[in-house]
């Protein structure tokens, strides 16, 4: 009886680990030149290899570009989605995902996010590039709606809450971070973050007791202050009404 083959058991370990290195630095230069930076020979340049050497593992720019984009997701997933999601069900776990969120953003300032640089080379550009970075981006954004749904099923946020409205302006939160921190290079980006983020759950926060929602304070405020107004009018009148008889 011959022995069994062990060539490929030897063989495909070293495979992978070759592709892991080569998406590793394949990652580090959509970081820092986008999507569109990547090609073959700079990779092969860049790991010391042949261009088919490194073509052998992707078969293509496309598809190495793709790549990149799930392996991004996949380590988005590991740093903010999974953690966040062992807190408990509601405000904690909105919350989780978005301080982690934040801190990713924080740490990318220096080289880049995929998703935000990605959807600027791509959001006119159809193919599978763009249908990969659009889905792995609506993903996200579904596991934060549903965090938003869970919060306002828990009670922790009003019943009349629009999750995708809420999503928005979480979104729009961390936009404006990577701009103002990485773009134009502004003191304090991190800590308006956080202020906005607390400010938006803020508007959505079911209130304990009944009538004390901001919309409820915003009818009655103008009210009150014309309160006063009204007779100090009357008595000035009547104060030149006595004058002129």
């Amino acid at each position: 009886m011959n022995p069994p083959d062990t060539r490929d058991a030897r063989v495909l370990p070293k495979g992978r680990q070759t592709r892991a290195a080569i998406l590793e630095a394949a990652l580090g230069l959509a970081s820092h030149m986008g999507l569109e930076g990547l090609s073959i020979g700079a990779l092969a340049e860049l790991m010391r290899m042949s261009k088919s050497g490194v073509f052998a593992h992707f078969g293509s720019r496309e598809e190495l570009q793709i790549s990149v984009i799930r392996e991004y997701h996949e380590r988005f997933a590991e740093e903010v989605f999974r953690p966040a999601i062992r807190e408990p069900r509601g405000l904690p776990r909105l919350r989780a995902l978005f301080e982690r969120w934040i801190r990713r953003v924080s740490v990318e300032i220096d080289s880049g996010c995929i998703y935000i640089s990605g959807a600027v080379e791509f959001d006119d550009r159809p193919g599978p590039v763009r249908d990969a970075l659009a889905q792995m981006v609506r993903t996200w954004h579904g596991t934060l709606e549903k965090a938003i749904r869970l919060a306002v099923d828990e009670g922790h946020l009003r019943a009349d809450t629009d999750p995708h409205q809420m999503l928005f302006e979480i979104h729009g939160l961390i936009l404006s971070l990577h701009h103002d921190a990485r773009f134009l290079k502004l003191p304090g980006a991190l800590d308006r973050a956080h202020l906005a983020f607390e400010r938006v759950l803020s508007h959505h926060l079911n209130q304990p007791v009944a009538g004390t929602r901001p919309a409820t304070r915003r009818a009655v405020a103008p009210a009150v202050r014309s309160e006063p107004r009204k007779p100090a009018r009357a008595a000035a009148r009547s104060a030149t009404s006595r004058t002129r008889r």
